[in-house]
């Protein structure tokens, strides 16, 4: 489970998939970090699982091309099932049938 997991560890699994990504697009950490707008202390951190600021996150990540990992994060929130269940309904009923000239069983 994603839970038993230290924040260590999972910083450290962030960082290698940065660092994979990068390499994968053939640059090396001082050009990501001239492309992303941030310090090359910045990248070094990220890499290393050793944290940085969500801002050095996001223009890194969209450096990469992986500004998608950042929905992600914060999933639209949707209504469950259950609130649903628990959440008052309003009945609607059908409007009475209205008698008039053009009604045959008026």
């Amino acid at each position: 489970m994603a839970n038993d997991r230290s924040t260590a560890e999972i910083e450290g699994d962030l960082g290698q998939h940065l660092r994979l990504l990068r390499l994968r697009q053939n640059i090396d950490q001082r050009q990501l970090a001239m492309r992303a707008g941030v310090a090359l202390n910045v990248v070094k951190r990220l890499e290393g699982g050793r944290g940085a600021t969500v801002r050095s996150l996001v223009k890194v990540l969209r450096t990469l091309d992986r500004g998608d990992w950042l929905s992600t994060l914060a999933p639209v929130v949707s209504i469950s099932p259950m609130q649903m269940v628990k959440a008052k309904h309003v009945r609607q009923r059908a409007s009475p049938r209205r008698r008039g000239r053009a009604d045959p069983a008026a």
